[in-house]
C-alpha cells in the first residue's frame, strides 16, 4: 500500500512497519499498570477489552498482571504479531474488529483500554460501541506515550516537521487534546494522571524507533535519505557513551462512560 492510501485508511498505516514496531516502540511504565491494578481492573473474573491492541504491547503487560484480555485489532499484520507472541496465553483472545464494531456482546467487558490508538478512532461511533459492550460501572482508559520537552526531543520533533509531511496529521501533542477527551467521556467526569518513562537507544535503535512511526517516510521516498542524515546528526549531537535517551510522559485519561442524556 502506498503512503497516500495508508493515510486514508488508518487500519492499514502500520502494515509495512510491524517488525520495527515490535522491536522499537516504547512499552509502558510499571506505575501505569499498577494504577490500573489499583482500580481493580485485573481482579479474577474481570475482562479487559484492549481496543486497537496492535502488536500487543499493553496487552502483554496486563496479562502479566493476571488480567483476562481480548485484543481488538483490525490490522492483519499487527494482529498476527500479537497472536504469535501471545499464543501460549490462555487468558488472551484476539479479534479482527474495529473500535466502532468490536464483535463483542452487550455488557460483556468490565473495562476498555486504548493505548496509542484513540486518535485513529471515529469518536461518535466508538463511544456508542464502548457504551454497548461495557458492563454497568465499567471504565475506559485512554493511554499515550508523549515525548517530553528535552533538547533531544526538540531536535527530533523539528526533524519530523521538516521531513515527515504526514506528521502534522498525528502530531503527538494533538493526540490527547483535553477538550476532545472530555467530550468523549461527557457527561461523566474523567481523571488524568501522568507517569515518567524512557527508552535508551544506540544509533541503529534510534533509526528503528523512527521508522516504526506511521508518518515517517519509507525507504525509496525522496525524503527518506535526507531524514536519516539528519537523524544521524541528532544522534551524534546527543549521544553519551553510544546511547541517547528518549524521555516520555505516559498520560492516562480514565473514567466511566455514562450514556449521553
Amino acid at each position: 500500500m502506498n503512503a497516500s492510501r495508508a493515510s486514508m485508511n488508518p487500519t492499514q498505516r502500520f502494515s509495512d512497519r510491524v517488525d520495527d514496531y515490535v522491536r522499537y516502540r516504547p512499552s509502558y511504565p510499571a506505575a501505569l499498570i499498577d494504577r490500573l491494578a489499583s482500580l481493580g481492573w485485573f481482579e479474577p473474573g474481570r475482562l479487559v477489552a484492549d481496543v486497537g491492541s496492535g502488536t500487543g504491547i499493553l496487552t502483554r503487560l496486563m496479562l502479566a498482571r493476571g488480567a483476562r484480555v481480548v485484543g481488538i485489532e483490525p490490522n492483519l499484520a499487527m494482529r498476527a504479531a500479537a497472536e504469535k507472541a501471545l499464543s501460549g496465553e490462555a487468558r488472551f483472545e484476539s479479534k479482527d474488529a474495529r473500535s466502532e464494531a468490536t464483535d463483542l456482546d452487550d455488557a460483556s467487558v468490565d473495562s476498555i483500554t486504548a493505548a496509542q490508538a484513540f486518535h485513529w478512532f471515529e469518536p461518535v461511533a466508538t463511544r456508542a460501541e464502548f457504551s454497548r459492550i461495557l458492563k454497568p460501572g465499567g471504565q475506559v482508559a485512554l493511554i499515550w506515550n508523549q515525548r517530553r520537552e528535552t533538547p533531544l526531543n526538540r531536535d527530533y520533533e523539528a526533524m519530523l516537521e521538516r521531513f515527515a509531511p504526514d506528521y502534522k496529521n498525528v502530531r503527538e501533542k494533538d493526540r490527547a487534546a483535553e477538550p476532545r477527551i472530555r467530550a468523549f467521556f461527557a457527561p461523566a467526569a474523567v481523571d488524568f494522571e501522568a507517569f515518567a518513562y524512557e527508552q535508551r537507544f544506540d544509533e541503529e535503535g534510534l533509526r528503528g524507533r523512527l521508522t516504526s512511526s506511521s508518518y515517517a517516510p519509507r525507504s525509496g521516498d525522496p525524503l527518506f535519505e535526507p531524514m536519516m542524515v539528519e537523524l544521524a546528526s541528532i544522534f551524534r549531537k546527543h549521544a553519551e557513551k553510544g546511547e541517547v535517551v528518549l524521555r516520555y510522559e505516559t498520560i492516562l485519561w480514565y473514567g466511566p462512560l455514562s450514556r449521553h442524556p
